[in-house]
């Protein structure tokens, strides 16, 4: 018979709890920003191929507020979109910076960036 006890002590147990609070906490506030960013992404890809098929400025300006809209995305704007002419045609692009505050004055700030396949 073992004289010496195996396993977790209650200390271990509150440590390991502590843990995975704070790390559920911290994922639970990146969730959704990074779930609009994906968002954001995909209507970028979709307007950018608006744009290699011969579209203006304007309409793809247009056809990014449809798509927000319908997405709910309220980070980026028309207006914030980057529309430049390359060799293989438009190419349509977006960087922002988002804040997420965590706890009191603690926050992050993530630069996201999304560009059309060229």
């Amino acid at each position: 018979m073992r004289k010496n006890q195996l396993g977790v002590s209650l200390g271990g147990v509150l440590v390991g709890g502590i843990i995975f609070i704070v790390l559920a906490m911290l994922a639970l506030k990146l969730a959704p920003s990074y779930i609009e960013f994906f968002a954001i992404k995909k209507a970028i890809a979709a307007v950018g191929e608006d744009a290699r098929n011969g579209a203006s400025a304007a309409a793809i300006r247009k056809s990014f507020d449809a798509r927000a809209v319908i997405d709910a995305i309220d980070t980026v704007k028309a207006s914030d979109l980057e529309i430049a002419k390359g060799a293989n045609g438009m190419t349509v692009s977006v960087g922002y910076r988002k804040e997420i505050p965590l706890v009191a004055n603690i926050g992050i700030y993530i630069d996201f960036s999304a560009v059309s396949k060229e």
